[in-house]
């Protein structure tokens, strides 16, 4: 992963959007990969600032190593009233670390403190990870599960070109009260499989982008309290800026958009969005 993050660096952040109504929440962010910094250092600051500029007040940081989601949490200790951590190994990360078990006792141990409040991101990638490493990434991400169960986290899933084998294992071994499909991928048929189990439909910028109308007509169809939305920092930055450095202060396009094709006020929207972010993750301030 670290090539695509060297990247992204190299990309110049998109402009800041219109302000939004009421205040929402960035569901899943990458920041340490936005800024490459220590999490007190002056540029998380201009990240929060700006976002916090057009109504992004709230954001979540993403785990995706043992060593990053230690970062994470020592972000969500310094941001201790706008950023809440997620802590996982990312599924194309888990096949190939030096000590699978060492990694997953770390998750575990970081599971515990006060600011994490889901286990993620992690779950099946089959586009980027070979055949003969998958029955190791399918094994990390139901140990993910047990961890989120053990410690009534919500569960933060990356699902790519495997959404038949991710539905399927949470079957087979019970899916947490609070499962979470981050930038959701999948068409309407698969949206409406999620929303009966339960699972909560996270859109990213990809919503957005003219080559996914499948993603249009899924998020149409999910209900007010099974939706967020996230950035996915630093990647997918939305239209109109796609291929820009991605940052939560994108979020404003994304909810206009979904407004949009719901047909449905943007506040109403907002406002359901923000409600379930705290009701899923906790208060931000607590």
């Amino acid at each position: 992963m670290a090539d695509r993050h060297n990247r992204d660096l190299d990309r110049q952040p998109a402009p800041l959007p219109e302000p939004l109504p009421v205040n929402c929440v960035d569901s899943h962010a990458h920041l340490e990969i936005v800024t490459n910094t220590e999490p007190d250092d002056p540029a998380i600051k201009k990240v929060l600032d700006d976002a916090a500029s057009v109504g992004i007040d709230r954001i979540v940081q993403v785990g995706y190593s043992a060593e990053q989601s230690e970062w994470s949490v020592r972000l969500a200790e310094t941001w201790n009233t706008q950023v809440l951590a997620a802590v996982a190994l990312h599924p194309n990360e888990a096949p190939v670390v030096e000590d699978l078990e060492k990694d997953l006792a770390v998750i575990n141990e970081l599971a515990a403190h006060p600011r994490v409040r889901a286990i993620g991101e992690t779950g099946l990638d089959f586009f980027r990870t070979a055949p003969d490493l998958q029955d190791k990434q399918k094994y990390s991400f139901k140990r993910h599960i047990e961890i989120a169960k053990h410690h009534n986290k919500a569960l933060v899933i990356h699902d790519r070109d495997a959404h038949r084998a991710v539905l399927d294992l949470l079957e087979e071994v019970g899916a947490p009260e609070k499962t979470i499909f981050h930038c959701y991928s999948g068409d309407a048929e698969m949206a409406q499989e999620c929303i009966e189990k339960g699972y909560i439909l996270s859109f990213a910028g990809t919503v957005t982008f003219k080559n996914a109308p499948h993603l249009r007509e899924a998020v149409k169809l999910v209900p007010h309290n099974q939706l967020l939305v996230e950035t996915d920092s630093p990647f997918l930055a939305p239209s109109p800026h796609r291929g820009a450095l991605n940052t939560p202060a994108q979020i404003p396009h994304i909810l206009r958009l979904i407004a949009q094709e719901r047909n449905e006020s943007l506040v109403d929207l907002t406002t359901a969005i923000s409600n379930n972010a705290e009701r899923i993750f906790g208060s931000f301030s607590a």
